[in-house]
């Protein structure tokens, strides 16, 4: 599956458009990595537990967005876009969307 943020894919032609295609999941914090993100507010730095929440948030979403792909037809996913927003009080969604294609070589 190639995946593009732009409205096309340099040197290969789009030959079908399937439509709108989206993955996400809502994640929770932990009483652990909030524990750790306290001390780490205290002297700075990256909070590691929260970019490794998102960095799998993000896998996660972008693995069911090219299911939904997949199931399709599509080869490819253009104008991929990403948003969080919070639906709950220690909770996020991470939702993925893009426009499922096939592209010709």
């Amino acid at each position: 599956m190639i995946l593009s943020n732009t409205e096309n894919i340099p040197g290969r032609q789009i030959q079908e458009h399937y439509g709108l295609v989206s993955g996400n999941t809502v994640r929770a914090k932990n009483v652990g990595r909030d524990i750790a993100a306290g001390f780490k507010n205290l002297v700075g730095g990256e909070l590691k537990g929260y970019t490794e929440l998102l960095e799998d948030a993000r896998k996660e979403s972008t693995n069911r967005m090219i299911e939904q792909a997949e199931a399709l037809g599509a080869n490819a996913i253009v104008n991929i876009r990403f948003s969080t927003s919070a639906v709950a009080q220690g909770a996020a969604e991470l939702y993925v969307y893009g426009t499922a294609v096939k592209v010709g070589l």
